[in-house]
Formats: structure tokens, C-alpha cells, sequence
């Protein structure tokens, strides 16, 4: 028997932001068999890194070099829709409510590979820190550019 992998997301699945794929292991589930409270920031944190990748925006070990990656989360909502009762492939849309000088919110969609079903959705609020003073720094004008790109559009 040959089971096939569902097909990644299109860019066009979303009308907005990023579908970036993740999988959820055996080993992500709890002792019900749920995808685990805990696991779904997990998983969504590693979309976004995934994804700022792409632009060349890491942490290499050095905060100094790491420029916009020098960032500290302040705040993190979400709310769980529906569970998720098995491991395979999934997906996390990503974009952007707001970005302002020093900070931005992001929303965020834990949903299925091809974007249709939700289970879980939220915003958090990150700022970026200068690495010597770990105060508010502006982001840069490349950071900036790019995440003009993730803006939600307005309603």
C-alpha cells in the first residue's frame, strides 16, 4: 500500500500573509491524544522562523550580529478552535497586524495543510531590543520591507 503526502500549500491558499507547512509528531500528542496545548506557540514560532529565514533574519549565537532577530516576546494570545487528534501535516498562516517602530503584532492560524480548517488562532506582540541595552530599537529598513509584505490587509 503507497500513501501519499498531501500536496504543500499554493501561495494562493491564503488571501493574506504566509502558509508555511509544519508537522506534528506522535510525541507532540498528549495523554488524550490531542496536539498539546503547549506545542501549538511551538509550532507557530517555528513557522515564523522558518519563514524570516527566507530573508536572511537568524540567530546565529551572536545577539550583536543578529540585528532584527534581537527581539523579546511581550504578549501572547490564542485561542484553541477545534482539536487536533493526530500527527501528520499541518499548516501555519502567518501575517501581520500591525508594525510599528520598535514593535509589531503578528496574527497567526494553526490550520490544516491546505489552509481550509483552523484549529487554533491568535496574535502575539513582539519588540524588537537593542542587544547591548535591551531596550526598544527600531527594526530595520530591510526587516521593514519585507514585513510591509505580510501586512493584513486593511477591512
Amino acid at each position: 500500500m503507497t500513501v501519499e503526502a498531501p500536496a504543500l500549500p499554493s501561495a494562493s491558499a491564503v488571501p493574506y500573509g504566509r502558509l508555511i507547512p509544519v508537522t506534528v509528531h506522535f510525541d507532540d500528542l498528549d495523554a488524550l491524544g490531542l496536539l498539546h496545548n503547549a506545542r501549538y506557540p511551538l509550532l507557530v514560532e517555528r513557522a515564523w522562523t522558518e519563514l524570516w529565514h527566507e530573508h536572511g533574519i537568524r540567530f546565529d549565537g551572536d545577539w550583536v550580529a543578529a540585528g532584527d532577530a534581537c527581539n523579546a516576546v511581550r504578549e501572547l494570545r490564542i485561542g484553541y478552535e477545534a482539536p487536533v487528534t493526530s500527527p501528520g501535516r499541518y499548516a501555519v498562516h502567518l501575517w501581520l497586524e500591525r508594525l510599528g517602530t520598535t514593535g509589531l503584532t503578528y496574527g497567526f492560524r494553526f490550520c490544516s495543510a491546505d489552509g481550509a480548517e483552523t484549529y487554533a488562532q491568535g496574535t502575539r506582540v513582539l519588540v524588537r531590543l537593542d542587544a547591548t541595552t535591551l531596550r526598544p530599537a527600531p527594526w530595520s529598513d530591510g526587516f521593514r520591507a519585507v514585513a510591509r509584505e505580510l501586512l493584513r490587509p486593511a477591512d
